[in-house]
């Protein structure tokens, strides 16, 4: 029996699928934040770009790759756009002669400063769907997600550096036992010849002794 009129939960399948349960939260997190940002204002990667530009001007796209967790490719793509809007502005980096750095334009800023209220007023609508208990506990889950996402790329250059010396190692290896290998060869053939000549050495003087 169901206690309190609540449906049993159904266990199983897209149930308990983090990537779909994940996906699902991430659709609720985005039509909040399109209600409440108007069909006039800026998309949440809009924002997440001019922040991370007004929190640090100069920004290369590779730092803002890394600041947003926004791809390479989608992130040139948008970075252009936001330029052509007149959103940001782009120059060469003092750091680095070869890369273009971004930083607000005046309309940027102004874009980001009535975009804030309400960027908050979605985040306050999505944590109001849980109990006020369990508020920190997903902020908390959250940053640990986010946390493992920008260390996944360091990890994987790690992974592959680590397969491509053991590669390396096995092929040093099997070169190795095969000069090894190869070496014993002419060995046992020497001794192969002085084993028959010591042997043609004991028979020849029995031959003689016999004829004798």
């Amino acid at each position: 029996m169901v206690k309190s009129g609540k449906q049993a939960k159904i266990k199983g399948g897209l149930a308990e699928s983090p990537s779909h349960l994940m996906h699902r939260v991430l659709q609720l997190a985005l039509d909040i934040y399109a209600e409440e940002a108007g069909p006039d204002g800026l998309t949440q990667r809009q924002f997440a770009v001019l922040e991370a530009v007004s929190a640090r001007s100069g920004l290369t796209q590779t730092d803002l790759v890394k600041a947003t967790g926004i791809d390479r490719s989608t992130l040139a793509d948008l970075v252009a756009r936001m330029t052509t809007k007149g959103l940001l502005e782009r120059e060469r980096s003092t750091l680095d002669a070869r890369a273009k750095a971004v930083r607000l334009s005046a309309e940027g800023e102004a874009a980001l400063i009535a975009a804030r209220p309400r960027v908050e007023a979605a985040d306050k609508r999505i944590l109001a769907l849980l109990p006020k208990a369990r508020r920190e506990g997903f902020l908390d889950l959250l940053t640990s997600l986010t946390e493992a996402a920008d260390a996944a790329p360091e990890r994987a250059r790690a992974e592959a550096k680590a397969v491509k010396k053991a590669a390396k190692e096995a092929r040093k290896a099997e070169k190795a036992a095969k000069k090894a290998q190869d070496g014993a060869k002419p060995k046992k053939k020497k001794k192969a010849v002085q084993d028959a000549e010591a042997n043609e050495a004991r028979i020849i003087p029995l031959k003689e002794a016999a004829k004798a």
